[in-house]
């Protein structure tokens, strides 16, 4: 008596599709990333939201963008030169666990500062990367011998961190 019933219930006549394809998987919420401008000679880190995945060269892009017009008004700016002019001069690799940054001009007196955005930037890019891992270091090279080493460890936090 069960197996006819059991028998009528497995076959109700709908035909196996197997797997049908209904866009890209699903991809959660927007890669949230910190950019460091400087406020006052120190540096400041600021969220922001990438359309796509984070690498680090996403990363610099994002940062010769310059602050928002809000974030200008609260007093923050960059000593980079604005990304037009400046992503054709700056070289970004990632090889051996180390990252360089080669910048071909260098923004007047503030190198030490310029290079403290770009690690500081980068070393979040990283983590945002992969999260369980160490930053690798970040070197930025450029002329007159700027030659800038670092792991993020003087970096402040950000408003998300």
């Amino acid at each position: 008596m069960w197996l006819p019933m059991l028998g009528a219930l497995t076959s109700c006549g709908i035909p196996t599709t197997g797997v049908v394809e209904a866009g890209g998987p699903a991809s959660g919420v927007a890669p949230r990333l910190q950019v460091y401008f400087v406020a006052g000679r120190t540096l400041r880190g600021v969220d922001r939201r990438l359309a796509g995945p984070v690498d680090v060269e996403s990363a610099v892009r994002v940062l010769l963008k310059g602050p928002t017009r809000a974030e200008q008004a609260e007093g923050l700016y960059t000593v980079l030169p604005p990304e037009a002019s400046m992503m054709s001069r700056v070289t970004v690799t990632s090889r051996g666990g180390r990252v360089t940054i080669r910048l071909s001009a260098v923004p007047g007196d503030s190198g030490n500062l310029a290079a403290a955005q770009l690690i500081c930037t980068t070393v979040a890019a990283q983590r945002v990367i992969t999260p369980e891992a160490g930053p690798e270091p970040v070197t930025v090279t450029g002329p007159g011998g700027l030659d800038i080493r670092g792991t993020g460890t003087q970096c402040p936090a950000g408003p998300g961190a």
